[in-house]
């Protein structure tokens, strides 16, 4: 064993010598020790989710929760302990139950997600005393030796010492052309195989590895782009942070100042009006429906990576699938051997052929594992040379002398010109639903970037794998909720369209072969026009899912190869399955743990669950808050009295807006999402918005005109507002179910009995004759207020969505 110098370190750390260990034998247990006690370890340079200590922190130190104990301080200081009035502290009884539920769901989540993320955590193959042992990757140590395969993704910088791998580096350079290893050649943590295997050394773990010195890089640059929806939350809540403060201060000044009512009271209507504009609930809702989908999805054996990628599910109009491992089962078989010229080579001289050939070559994928099982035969001779098959160029090789090489693959790739002589019986056995290989005697070297040299077709290999029992349920449901599926391999484009027949996916009939696509455009119009995409290669992928992104649709690609990968990271949601490739599985937003695609439904429908109720809640709070706003607004500028106290606004929350949403939003919704999320929930809210401020309004008015008294003031604003939230959550409980009118019943009877039987407790006065005709007047009003006003904003949104689409078609 020699000793050298190391020649980079980014960690502080006691220096330690490289050794270089024997491939076969590999550390001892002693100095894989050593390098673990002096930090040599290939340790994670941060957690895979939050700490505990993150999910505190996140739910108690933010903006808003500041600005909520700033209130609470200002109305205990102007309200009495014995006062029934500290119900205006029901706000932050809310606030505080808010951050006790997000903490808890995250902590359960994250609970859930750590033990899948365990479970799905891709073990290293390291050489120690002579043994193969699979370690989780943290414990690996420097100077290690690792063994690679096709399909591995490089965990930390290494070079290899024994054995030739194809390595990908597009994820870590952005050029997708394969890379010949061979020893003495680095392999880049990050970068992924696509065949051959190695033994290799590990020269850089932890923070020194080249992938982790880009993860720390990336900190610094611009994060993945947001979902719509939280996208609109969060500069929604950025908006009203910049007003609330200066618009708290100008309705305190009014209050005290201008209208000279009593300081407690005017500190309390001014606490009112700035809880009302804040939707602390909306974003509450939105945190724990969108942890509970988590969760549930968790509980069906799939993890998110990001918790965001729900809402893209929910609005995915195309599905981009593999054939294997998607449409059919991943297990591989040999159907059949046919000699192309039997009078020189007949079956039984191509399957010995062939078991030399498969003796020759690593089991590094489905079809060789195949092809090994199938042409078990003895071994005639041994290859002096070997190229592993790779999806860049379609077909592999085996030398045995310096005249005898052999090549396997696609038939198009190795006839060329010649296809066409062969084609009438290669589409015969596509058209059965076979994989169709082609194995020639080659005349040329292995080492030729084509098979330009002169070469005699043997015989056809038939490999199928058989369709899954539940795929056409699967993509059944697909074509009912408006999905279209896309079928993209870098098989025949027959074979592809007769698999994709019989799992029923509709317009299975539209194939084409993507050779033929031969620049963008050609990928662009054809994206729109086929479904079945056959030999495709992995930039074609990537290709075809930009095109399909640019036509305007939301696209989720799922994936279980290395040759997914590149489509997998350019799709708005990428879905991989636990068996498939390491790689495909470490940039997918989804995982599938029990790789069964059969499980996509209900992944797609736990995702629109959750937007759509989100979507159908977020209305009702932002009915306070528009309302809030503009009446602020109003009274500021006309210096009219705020006619709520807080603890009426909570009143009013609690059965028009909290209870409804959080039942509403556990409900099933299976739409798919469509239209921008604010747009939507906006246009939703605007009706009952505007009826509450033309009624308060009307109120104030009245209070004004006849000198109405202050408490008959807030108690006839406060029956306006729980009436006008009522029919707010009528009009979102339509249709009604049996769990909605049992909704609307008990959220109209509880707000009946506070408002009658406890208005003590909600700052509630006493009416005379004179107050109860004026609230019975703007009662009476609400519901056809309302309702025309319902139907004038639809009709407004429907003429604006015309001349916008009237308007793209003249573009």
């Amino acid at each position: 064993m020699l000793f050298r110098k190391q020649e980079t370190e980014n960690v502080e750390r006691p220096y330690l010598p490289v050794l270089e260990a024997s491939p076969a034998a590999g550390l001892s247990s002693a100095d894989a020790a050593l390098r673990a006690e002096m930090g040599y370890r290939n340790d994670p340079v941060e957690p895979p989710t939050k700490t505990v200590k993150q999910i505190i922190a996140s739910n108690t130190l933010t903006f808003f929760n500041f600005i909520f104990l700033l209130l609470a301080v200002c109305v205990i200081a102007v309200t009495d302990w014995k006062d029934p009035d500290l119900l205006n502290l029901s706000f932050l009884i809310i606030v505080i139950v808010n951050a006790v539920i997000g903490i808890f769901q995250e902590l359960r989540s994250k609970k859930t997600l750590d033990k899948l993320t365990i479970l799905s955590e891709t073990k290293a193959t390291i050489i120690r005393d002579g043994v193969m042992l699979e370690l989780p990757q943290e414990e690996v140590v420097r100077d290690d030796i690792a063994v690679f395969s096709a399909g591995n993704q490089i965990f930390a910088d290494a070079v290899v010492v024994e054995g030739e791998v194809q390595a990908n580096e597009s994820l870590v350079t952005g050029e997708s052309d394969e890379i010949r290893k061979k020893p003495g050649d680095a392999l880049l943590s990050g970068s992924f195989l696509i065949g051959g295997t190695c033994r290799a050394r590990i020269t850089a773990v932890g923070a020194d590895s080249f992938v982790s010195r880009l993860t720390m890089e990336a900190k610094k640059s611009k994060k993945r782009r947001e979902p719509e929806m939280m996208r609109s939350l969060n500069s929604l809540i950025k908006w009203i942070g910049f007003i609330v403060i200066p618009f708290g201060i100008a309705m305190a000044v009014k209050e005290i100042s201008w209208l000279s009512r009593d300081v407690p009271t005017g500190i309390l209507s001014t606490v009112a009006s700035i809880t009302g504009m804040i939707p602390e609930g909306l974003y509450f809702l939105t945190s724990v429906a969108l942890a509970t989908g988590a969760a549930r999805l968790a509980r069906k054996k799939t993890l998110l990576h990001e918790m965001g990628c729900i809402e893209t599910l929910a609005r995915v109009d195309v599905l981009c699938a593999d054939k294997t491992g998607t449409i059919t089962e991943t297990k591989m078989v040999v159907e059949d051997v046919v000699p192309l010229c039997p009078e020189r080579y007949t079956a039984d001289d191509l399957r010995l052929i062939m078991a030399d050939y498969v003796y020759a070559m690593q089991n590094d994928n489905d079809t060789m594992a195949a092809m090994k099982k199938y042409f078990n035969g003895t071994v005639q001779q041994y290859a002096i040379g070997s190229m592993p098959f790779t999806s860049a160029k379609k077909y592999g090789g085996v030398s045995f002398h310096e005249d005898e090489t052999y090549l396997l693959g696609a038939p198009e790739m190795l006839l060329g010109p010649e296809y066409p002589k062969y084609e009438p019986v290669i589409s015969q056995y596509s058209a059965k639903g076979c994989r169709v290989l082609l194995l020639v005697n080659y005349d040329g070297s292995l080492s030729d970037e084509a098979p330009t040299a002169e070469k005699l077709p043997l015989g056809l290999i038939l490999l199928s794998n058989k369709v899954r029992p539940e795929a056409p349920d699967t993509f059944r449901f697909f074509a009912e909720q408006g999905v279209q599926v896309k079928v993209i391999s870098g098989d025949n484009p027959l074979t592809v369209s007769e698999v994709a027949k019989r799992a029923e996916i509709p317009g299975a009939e539209k194939f084409v072969d993507a050779r033929t696509l031969q620049t963008d455009s050609q990928i662009y119009e054809a994206a729109e026009t086929y479904t079945i995409f056959g030999r495709v290669t992995p930039e074609q992928k990537r290709k075809l899912v930009q095109a399909l992104k640019k036509q305007g649709h939301t696209v989720a690609m799922t994936g279980d190869g290395v040759n997914d990968v590149l489509a997998l990271k350019a799709a708005d949601c990428s879905i991989a399955v636990a068996s498939g490739s390491d790689v495909a599985r470490q940039v997918s937003d989804v995982v599938l743990m029990n790789s069964n695609f059969a499980n996509m439904p209900g992944v797609v429908s736990e995702g629109r669950r959750v937007i759509n109720n989100i979507q159908r809640s977020a209305s009702l709070y932002l009915v306070k808050n528009i309302f809030s706003f503009v009446l602020a607004l109003v009274t500021v500028f006309f210096a009219l009295p705020y006619p709520f106290a807080p603890s009426q606004i909570g009143l009013v929350n609690c059965f028009t807006i909290g209870i409804p949403a959080f039942i509403l939003a556990m409900e099933p919704n299976f739409a798919r999402t469509e239209g921008k999320f604010l747009t939507n929930v906006l246009w939703n809210a605007m009706p009952a918005a505007l009826t509450d401020v033309i009624l308060i309004i009307g109120v104030i008015l009245f209070y004004l005109a006849f000198g109405l008294a202050e408490g008959a003031l807030s108690t006839i604003c406060t029956a306006v507002m729980g009436l006008v939230g009522l029919l707010m959550v009528h009009q979102t409980c339509k249709p009604y179910t049996k769990l909605r009118i049992a909704l609307m019943i008990t959220m109209s009877v509880g707000f009946l009995v506070c408002f009658i039987g406890f208005g003590k407790w909600f700052s509630l006065s006493p009416l005379g004759w004179q107050d109860l005709l004026v609230m019975a007047v703007l009662l009476a009003l609400a519901w056809p207020l309302f309702n025309g006003l319902t139907r004038l904003l639809q009709k407004l949104r429907k003429k604006l969505r015309q001349l916008r689409e009237k308007r793209k078609k003249d573009e």
